[in-house]
């Protein structure tokens, strides 16, 4: 099996072209997944890797494998966002502390109702971000 064999799949089945940055990239993200990752880290661990990228292409490609539906971004403030490599719904306990995400197990969040919604609305999804401080 070729090293890249897995991603460059997982990129051509989203319809992304595999450039030497997305397959370097997507194979930080997914050979250690499930995981939660910022840009910045993310940009830190290419570098430890020896993976020549900017911090504005990695910003830009984890925007790109979010609208391919290979990630999930979880936004926690306005000026701050964590990547999913899970992409199915599930809840996060956000560590403020840490500035880290955890998942939620799956079975442990129960929506009982919603509010009426605007007419001429569905809901596209509904995120759970529990935040939380060590004590």
């Amino acid at each position: 099996m070729r090293p890249y064999s897995q991603v460059l799949d997982q990129l051509r089945n989203a319809g992304l072209r595999p450039t030497r940055q997305r397959l370097a990239l997507a194979k930080l993200l997914f050979e250690n997944a499930p995981r939660h990752v910022t840009a910045e880290g993310l940009h830190g661990e290419a570098q430890r890797a020896q993976v020549r990228v900017s911090l504005a292409t990695v910003y830009n490609t984890l925007h790109q494998f979010t609208e391919a539906g290979l990630l999930k971004e979880v936004v926690i403030d306005a000026n701050r966002s964590h990547f999913d490599t899970t992409t199915t719904e599930h809840g996060h306990f956000f560590f403020e502390d840490e500035s880290r995400l955890q998942d939620i197990p799956d079975g442990q969040v129960e929506l009982v109702s919603l509010p009426d919604l605007p007419e001429g609305t569905t809901v596209k999804s509904i995120d759970v971000v529990v935040r939380l401080n060590n004590s």
